[in-house]
């Protein structure tokens, strides 16, 4: 099974500032970045296995993960390392007897008892600090929360939300494994410095 990244790059191509997805997550691969979340959850079935292919082919070529939100078949059909899971997705079980043996299954998680109770290989918290997409998921989390969370994990931990490079001293001593970021590194005017910026500043 890949090892779980400590920097996982989520793609939304309305957060590139009219560049090409593709061409901006390519540039922050260039720079290291180790793995890619594919998450465009309102693109057409058709389209979504056409971008899965053409990531593949991208992260294949520097060696990070790809992983996929949710679609298990198009995580299936074009390859990929693994899913991650929303919270109204199937359970990790389940899909680990659909995957193919040693893929990566993450899941989204906004408290404390959602991480210790979750069989998943890595989770996903936030949000963190406040951002435009995580709204829906209410106030802010916060560091403190962050921690709490992190305390008896059963797997590494993700904070997400919000998560700038500036920001990384912060989250030092909560004990996270990573961070999973959206804008800060899709909507910077350098991905592949900003990609940068993270692997030098992670606690």
């Amino acid at each position: 099974m890949p090892a779980v990244p400590r920097l996982l790059l989520v793609t939304d191509r309305r957060a590139t500032n009219g560049r090409d997805l593709l061409d901006v997550v390519s540039a922050a691969l260039d720079a290291g970045l180790p793995a890619v979340q594919l998450r465009e959850k309102d693109m057409p079935a058709r389209l979504l296995m056409a971008l899965a292919e053409r990531l593949r082919t991208a992260t294949t070529r520097t060696g990070a993960l790809l992983l996929v939100n949710d679609r298990i078949d198009v995580a299936i059909a074009a390859g990929a390392d693994g899913v991650h899971l929303g919270g109204g997705s199937m359970s990790v079980d389940v899909a680990r007897r659909l995957l193919p043996a040693g893929s990566l299954v993450g899941v989204s998680t906004h408290a404390a008892p959602e991480v210790r109770r979750t069989t998943a290989d890595y989770a996903v918290f936030g949000p963190v600090f406040a951002t435009p997409s995580k709204v829906v998921f209410g106030r802010p989390q916060g560091t403190t929360k962050l921690r709490d969370a992190v305390y008896g994990a059963p797997c590494p931990v993700l904070a997400i939300g919000g998560i700038e490079p500036a920001a990384l001293p912060d989250l030092g001593g909560t004990g996270i494994h990573g961070v999973a970021v959206i804008r800060a590194i899709l909507s910077a005017p350098d991905p592949g410095r900003a990609t940068r910026d993270f692997i030098e500043g992670l606690p």
